[in-house]
């Protein structure tokens, strides 16, 4: 069995090289469970040193000229030779632990898809309030954070990958339809929570409480409206970094 690591970035040249020593030492599990790996960097048209850096650390690196997280995630698909597809975010941190229960997951043999709970980097009360309220919900509605997620790539691309319509919330779109195709195989969908994935605390240091606020806001009164334009989604998309 082999397992393709796609690792979406977009001008991660402060974060991107902790977090793929991060994740290389996790995919240090892959090969004790006797697993082939490769780890693929998606370079979304970044404008920094995010390339190269990449590069540097042993990835396979491609390039998405569309400043989308969906067409990135799609188009390091596309560059994987996996059986299984890991995404991870490029400021995120995942352990081997979690690695491991990923392979253990593959191997029941009934599992299609799956995510991990998420842990937010540094002390931020209200940030911690939040993830914990989406942690429960991911559990409980079967929805993987974008921030990583894992699944069989033929089963991906047979439900045609992430949605280019979406800028953001693509990964609870794309998780619907894998419930559909699970239900069809008699499959399951699962959300791995003994050892949550690491994420970064950028957005909560580089944006205040009144624009996110407004973006969640304007997402529900507007019927997700706002998730199909980068501009409305610029927590995402402004290159603050």
């Amino acid at each position: 069995m082999k397992i393709s690591v796609i690792v979406p970035a977009f001008n991660e040249e402060k974060l991107i090289v902790a977090s793929l020593r991060s994740i290389k030492g996790a995919m240090e599990a892959l090969t004790d469970a006797g697993c082939e790996s490769e780890l693929v960097v998606c370079n979304n048209n970044s404008t920094d040193n995010t390339e190269e850096l990449a590069r540097q650390e042993g990835a396979k690196v491609i390039f998405e000229p569309v400043n989308q997280i969906a067409r990135a995630r799609n188009t390091g698909a596309s560059a994987a030779t996996g059986d299984w597809l890991i995404f991870v975010d490029a400021d995120s941190h995942p352990s081997r632990e979690l690695f491991r229960d990923v392979v253990a997951a593959i191997r029941r043999g009934d599992v299609l898809a799956g995510g991990s709970t998420v842990k937010v980097d540094g002390d931020h009360p209200v940030a911690n309030c939040v993830v914990g309220f989406w942690n429960a919900l991911s559990r409980f509605r079967k929805w993987a954070a974008g921030s990583f997620i894992f699944c069989e790539a033929k089963a991906f691309r047979d439900i045609g990958g992430f949605s280019h319509e979406l800028y953001a919330s693509e990964e609870i779109e794309l998780f619907k339809r894998f419930h559909r195709k699970a239900k069809e195989l008699n499959r399951k969908i699962v959300i791995l929570h003994a050892h949550p994935l690491i994420t970064s605390d950028r957005k909560m240091r580089l944006y205040t409480r009144k624009e996110h606020f407004r973006f969640l806001t304007r997402t529900v009164l507007g019927f997700g409206r706002t998730l199909r334009d980068p501009k409305e989604c610029h927590t995402w998309y402004d290159g603050r970094r």
